[in-house]
């Protein structure tokens, strides 16, 4: 496609977003009134469906309540790109006073896949109208269980969302509450972290609180487990690989003069290089299963191998960002930083060349500052006209 041609698809496309926003607002209204927790979209699910049967685009059904549509520009098999938003909610009591609140107690869109959702069922729309404009094929990954492991990615994976056919490269959305509104983020290379979780169970003899000679003190064995743990960061990272190792709950006993017989502990560990993150598994594991047997006690160890991390392949970084450059201005476009949270994302880009980018949502003037997993999140939904263009833009005119 000639620059001129280029050109002239991003301003049919601008229009088009400005012309169809307010019907993708009112679909993220929508959405984020009715929302569904992890693998039970199913409500989700019929509505993504019912609107690609409306703008003719075909579709099938992966890991039950998953949707992936196909678009087909001119000369079809010369490139497949997918584009891929994630459907599901938080467990979290919404504390927002709009009229668009949740329906359902207890249940929040509080991460933004209401948005994700909304723009990605708007570049469809864009990208159906201009079909005869851009070349290749788009899918449409709508998936289901971004929030729980082992990931809903892993299961559309599973069910083939990367075959017949099979994308050259994958693209993906997430809000940015610290990024104001009308603008986007990009970052080559390590995005974002693996995420795996950690339960230990120590067990032992336990007794009266006041003859600990007679008991195996789980307590105390806990205890030195949580600071010996820390030595698989402070003694064995590369100090140029990030990675986090947190002990976030410690539950055992119930009165002040009964050692308890078991202990139970969990927490989180996290990293950016696949080596490293098992490496550190055998660390924690020898660590853990040394302490116990040294102070007498016995341990279960499980490890719940969770997200991989997050890989925005350079080449295709550096083209995203120059065609998002092109259609927003510079000005419009940051780098992402660092982040230690996971997303299922790198499932996809562990496997083919993917970029996961960032689309701003703060208005500080509005008040709209709220983090994501916060029951007070929101959005400027003025966000969502960029987020339906952009996602439009890189479908149609990155070539991977």
């Amino acid at each position: 496609m000639g620059n001129q041609e280029q050109q002239e698809l991003q301003e049919k496309i601008r229009q088009k977003a400005a012309y169809y926003a307010a019907e993708y607002i009112a679909i993220r209204q929508h959405l984020h009134a009715n929302p569904e927790l992890s693998y039970q979209e199913f409500e989700t699910s019929q509505f993504v469906q019912e609107h690609l049967r409306k703008l003719g685009i075909p579709f099938t059904i992966m890991a039950t309540t998953g949707v992936v549509g196909l678009i087909k520009g001119r000369n079809p098999e010369s490139r497949c790109i997918a584009l891929r938003a994630d459907m599901d909610a938080l467990p979290i009591l919404e504390e927002n006073d709009i009229s668009y609140k949740s329906t359902k107690p207890g249940i929040m869109h509080a991460c933004g896949h209401d948005v994700h959702t909304s723009c990605l069922l708007g570049a469809a729309r864009l990208l159906q109208e201009l079909k005869d404009e851009w070349t290749g094929t788009i899918k449409l990954v709508f998936q289901p269980g971004e929030e729980k492991n082992p990931g809903g990615a892993s299961y559309m994976i599973r069910d083939g969302v990367l075959e017949n056919p099979a994308p050259a490269a994958i693209f993906g959305l997430h809000v940015h509450p610290q990024l104001p509104v009308g603008q986007v983020s990009f970052r080559a290379g390590k995005v974002m972290a693996s995420a795996d979780e950690i339960y230990i169970t120590v067990k032992g003899k336990g007794g009266h609180a006041a003859a600990p000679n007679l008991t195996t003190d789980t307590l105390l064995v806990a205890s030195q487990m949580v600071v010996a743990l820390q030595q698989v960061i402070s003694r064995n990272r590369d100090p140029h690989q990030p990675s986090v190792l947190s002990i976030t709950s410690i539950q055992g006993g119930h009165t002040t003069n009964v050692i308890p017989s078991e202990v139970k502990m969990m927490g989180t560990f996290r990293a950016m290089d696949e080596g490293w993150r098992f490496k550190a598994h055998e660390l924690i594991r020898n660590i853990v299963e040394g302490i116990a047997q040294s102070m007498g006690a016995e341990v279960d160890l499980h490890i719940d191998v969770g997200y991989p991390s997050v890989y925005n392949n350079e080449v295709l970084h550096e083209k995203a960002k120059a065609v998002a450059i092109d259609y927003l201005g510079s000005a419009r476009v940051e780098e992402t930083e660092l982040r230690m949270g996971a997303e299922d994302f790198g499932y996809y880009s562990q496997q083919i060349p993917g970029c996961f980018y960032r689309l701003g949502v703060m208005n500080k003037e509005r008040g709209i500052v709220s983090g994501v997993h916060t029951p007070t999140f929101n959005i400027d939904e003025s966000a969502i006209e960029t987020g339906m263009a952009i996602m439009a833009v890189l479908g149609a005119l990155v070539e991977p």
